[in-house]
């Protein structure tokens, strides 16, 4: 096994519309996809910031167990329904918003009275029903920040007011999928390939929670670090550039020299084909490191390729 930690990348974002995408990370050392994965996962369930209504007041109703004359829905019904709205907010004061719907009719998110610092994500969310022409529903909303779930006991600034407090569930993420594939990276074969699909409810892209969570890893991990740093390598930045390794023509001929003309040790020769190594070129585009992870190819026989590179002036 290597001694080195690959550095992993991300290589590509499927987006299945703007509130669902897939995220494809690679390389990840053996095992660490497991690891990413559902460090992540509970991170963007329980920790990305978002927005909702954590109290609300309705004219002619002074606790939850009521009904109103001329709504359909009791005033728990409202509560249920009011937790589903979401917000993007601009502000990290409460926000306090208001309906007035008068007449017969449906009361949606729509018509609740925004401002400049409140954007509501789902208008066409049913709030209440109003079945009655002569009657009408005035509401006063609370919009609040926060991160993950809070209960009514949490949110103990709102006890003392005439207000009916909501537990809120702040989190914009809705739900999150991931699974583990096998990658390669040159000789490397047991390398893992995390992919991680993220729904929010639209309020943040899936984008903007994926680099949320991870930002909240990153500083979780570095104040547990002090001064520590592992030696990290990038495969993908190496591929890049070997891409951009230019030789001229003598070069190109000599690199094409098979392995079997080198006058190598028979062991060398053979660890070296049977890892479908055939030509001096394959041998050059190996570091020490993936040269090491060859099966059967060991200190001495690295030494000898070194000696034999040297030599011909590679």
């Amino acid at each position: 096994m290597s001694k080195i930690i690959h550095t992993p990348g991300l290589v590509s974002v499927d987006e299945h519309g703007p509130s669902s995408a897939t995220f494809v990370i690679e390389p990840l050392h053996t095992g660490y996809g497991m690891t990413l994965g559902n460090s992540l996962r509970r991170v963007l369930l329980s920790s990305i910031a978002g927005a909702a209504i954590t109290a609300f007041k309705v004219e002619g109703a002074s606790h939850e167990f009521t009904t109103l004359p001329g709504v359909k829905e009791d005033i728990v019904d409202i509560m249920l329904n009011l937790k589903s709205v979401r917000f993007r907010i601009f502000s990290d004061e409460p926000q306090t918003l208001r309906i007035v719907k008068n007449g017969k009719g449906k009361v949606t998110a729509k018509d609740i009275q925004k401002n400049a610092d409140v954007e509501v994500v789902n208008p066409e969310h049913l709030i209440a029903t109003i079945d009655d022409d002569k009657s009408n529903l005035t509401m006063d909303l609370v919009v609040e920040t926060g991160r993950g779930y809070r209960t009514i006991e949490e949110g103990s600034s709102r006890k003392n007011t005439d207000m009916i407090a909501l537990d809120a569930i702040f989190s914009p993420v809705l739900r999150v999928r991931y699974k583990i594939e096998n990658t390669r990276v040159g000789q490397m074969t047991d390398l893992d390939k995390l992919l991680i699909t993220i729904d929010t409810d639209g309020s943040i892209s899936p984008s903007d929670a994926f680099e949320e969570a991870s930002a909240i890893l990153v500083n979780q991990y570095t104040a547990l670090a002090g001064q520590t740093r592992i030696e990290v390598s990038s495969p993908h930045a190496k591929e890049k550039e070997d891409q951009h390794i230019e030789f001229d023509n003598d070069d190109t001929a000599e690199l094409m020299t098979p392995i079997e003309d080198l006058n190598l040790s028979a062991r060398t020769t053979n660890a070296l084909i049977n890892n479908d190594i055939h030509t001096l070129k394959d041998l050059f585009s190996l570091s020490d490191s993936e040269l090491r992870e060859l099966k059967g190819f060991g200190s001495k026989a690295l030494d000898e390729a070194k000696e034999k590179m040297a030599e011909l002036e590679l």
